[in-house]
C-alpha cells in the first residue's frame, strides 16, 4: 500500500513541486496550506501533469484542533513540513508575524507527528540559519552565527525544537533540509512560481521585469566585498529540490536513517552572485533586463553557497540543473503564466 505523506504548505511553489515528484516515486502525498500566499488551483496542474487528484486540506496549520483533527482522520507515514511565511525584508518589518505563525505552525506540526507515531519528518529549513558566515562553501558541521532576520531566526529556532524533542527513543526521526535559493519551475510549464502577493524573491522578480509585469528592479547594493560588489547566492532548481525531499523520506521510511535526526545542505554547489543570474536569464532568453542599482537591503547576507556532499554521500542525491537551466525554466512559465 502506498505510504501516505502530509505536506503543509503543498500549495505553495516548493511544496506543488514536491507533490510531483512524491506521486512519481510512488506516495500519496495530502496537501495542507492556508492559502494565504497560493492557491489551492496549482492543484489541478499537478494532476494534470501526474494524473492523480490530490486530498487537500484548506487549513491553517496554526490551529492546533483543526490540525489535529486531519491527524485524526488521516493516518500519516511522513510529513514534509514546508508551510512558513518566508521573505526576509518582511520578516525585519514584521517580526511578530514570523514568530508567531512559523513557530505555533512548526510546534503543532511536530507535536502532532510524535502523538500519532508518524515515522518522517522532513523539516524545511534554510541557508539562513547559517547567519553571515565568514567563508563558504558551508558545511553541515560550519557553526550557526545569529541570524541576520527574524526569518532565519524562526528557522534556527524550529531546528532547535526538533533537536529538543526527538530523543532515541522516538518513534518518529527527523530530517532538516537546510536549502539555499530554489528557483525555476517544473519542465512541463505548468507549474511554476507563482505568489499571491507580490513575488520577493530573485528569479521571479526577474522574469516577471522582463515580461513587463514590473517597470524595471533593484539590485539591492553593488558594494559587497563580492567579485561584482553584489551579494552571492546558490540556486537550487525546485525539482531537484523537491526530489531531496524524496529522497529523505525514503531514508526513514526504509530504515536507512540510524540516529534520530541527520541535517543536510542543498544546493549546486557554487555561488552566483545577483549581476551573474541577471546576465545569466539575459544570455539564455535573448531579452535585456531593466534594472537599478539601489541601497543594501536590511537583513541580507553577503555570500553563501553551499557544501552538498554529505546529501551526495547518504542520500544519493546531486542536482540535475545549472543556473542556466533554472532560469530557462522559470521564464518558460512565466511566459505561460502570463497568458492563464
Amino acid at each position: 500500500m502506498s505510504k501516505k505523506i502530509l505536506v503543509t504548505g503543498g500549495t505553495g511553489y516548493i511544496g506543488s513541486h514536491t507533490i510531483i515528484d512524491l506521486i512519481e516515486n510512488g506516495f500519496t502525498p495530502v496537501s495542507l496550506d492556508n492559502g494565504i500566499n497560493s492557491d489551492a488551483s496549482i492543484l489541478e496542474q499537478v494532476e494534470q501533469i501526474t494524473g492523480v487528484k490530490v486530498k487537500h486540506y484548506a487549513v491553517d496549520l496554526c490551529d492546533y484542533d483543526a490540525t489535529r483533527s486531519i491527524f485524526e482522520k488521516e493516518s500519516f507515514d511522513g510529513v514534509i513540513h514546508f508551510a512558513a511565511l518566508k521573505a526576509v525584508g518582511e520578516s525585519v518589518a514584521y517580526p511578530f508575524k514570523y514568530f508567531r505563525n512559523n513557530l505555533n505552525s512548526t510546534l503543532n506540526a511536530l507535536e502532532l507527528s510524535k502523538e500519532f507515531g508518524v515515522k518522517a519528518f522532513i523539516f524545511s529549513s534554510s541557508c539562513t540559519v547559517y547567519g553571515n558566515v565568514e567563508s563558504s562553501p558551508v558545511t553541515e558541521s560550519t557553526p550557526l552565527m545569529d541570524a541576520a532576520s527574524p526569518y532565519g531566526r524562526t528557522k534556527q529556532m524550529g531546528e532547535q525544537m526538533i533537536q529538543d524533542t526527538i530523543a532515541e527513543n522516538s518513534l518518529t526521526k527527523a530530517i532538516i533540509l537546510r536549502y539555499f535559493n530554489p528557483a525555476g519551475a517544473h519542465i512541463s510549464g505548468l507549474i511554476g512560481e507563482a505568489p499571491t502577493n507580490q513575488a520577493l524573491n530573485l528569479v521571479p522578480v526577474i522574469t516577471e521585469t522582463a515580461i513587463g509585469k514590473r517597470p524595471s528592479m533593484s539590485v539591492f547594493g553593488t558594494d559587497y566585498p563580492t567579485r561584482d560588489g553584489s551579494c552571492i547566492r546558490d540556486y537550487i532548481h525546485v525539482m531537484d529540490l523537491a526530489h531531496a525531499h524524496t529522497l529523505a523520506l525514503k531514508s526513514i521510511l526504509d530504515d536507512q536513517q540510524q540516529i534520530p535526526i541527520e541535517i543536510y545542505n542543498l544546493g549546486i554547489g557554487a555561488g552566483a552572485s545577483v549581476l551573474e543570474v541577471i546576465h545569466a536569464f539575459e544570455s539564455v532568453t535573448g531579452q535585456a533586463l531593466n534594472y537599478v542599482i539601489t541601497e543594501r537591503r536590511p537583513g541580507d547576507v553577503v555570500a553563501i553557497y553551499a557544501n552538498y556532499e554529505k546529501a551526495k554521500t547518504q542520500l544519493s542525491w546531486e542536482p540535475k540543473y545549472n543556473i542556466e537551466d533554472i532560469m530557462r525554466t522559470a521564464w518558460d512559465w512565466e511566459i505561460k503564466r502570463s497568458k492563464l
